[in-house]
């Protein structure tokens, strides 16, 4: 069975992520999708928060595309993270050139720490390429639209969040 490692934020997870996972049911027969809890980032939804959102929206994904999904949480290195999880590959997706040199540096060491973990970008399609949670929080927390960025229950638990936060 391929495994494959998926870590991020998620912050909250948007149209962009899914995207990505769509696209990874193609290479991989399960997905382990990673939240990272940093203490350099703070993350606007808990970590129980976001994990049950990851559930919900990528269920349709993974029936279609007959992909095993389990969602965890780690504050590790993420080659840690993708140890324990039994995956040979990181998954990672890039938006831009900016993405590009950052996720390179960041494959480079993770292969130096782990070289029988490889790293795969999947490029963003282009409907999806602009979006980032950092931006569509800030939509978000202005009163603007999330809803072309984010799917339903990412848009709610957005705003009780940004409501809680106010």
């Amino acid at each position: 069975m391929r495994i494959g490692f998926y870590p991020g934020s998620f912050d909250p997870i948007t149209y962009g992520h899914l995207d990505v996972i769509a696209r990874a049911a193609r290479i991989v027969d399960k997905l382990v999708i990673g939240v990272g809890l940093h203490g350099s980032k703070q993350a606007l939804l808990d970590a129980e928060t976001r994990v049950k959102l990851i559930e919900q929206v990528t269920k349709p994904i993974a029936e279609h595309a007959g992909l095993k999904v389990s969602v965890v949480t780690f504050s590790d290195l993420t080659v840690q993270a993708a140890h324990k999880a039994h995956a040979g590959v990181i998954i990672r997706g890039l938006r831009d050139a900016s993405d590009f040199d950052y996720e390179v540096q960041m494959a480079q060491m993770n292969g130096a720490l782990s070289p029988e973990i490889e790293t795969v970008f999947l490029a963003a399609s282009p409907a999806t390429r602009m979006i980032s949670s950092s931006l569509v929080k800030q939509i978000g927390k202005m009163g603007g639209d999330t809803s072309l960025f984010l799917p339903t229950e990412a848009q709610a638990a957005l705003k009780s969040a940004l409501t809680k936060n106010a």
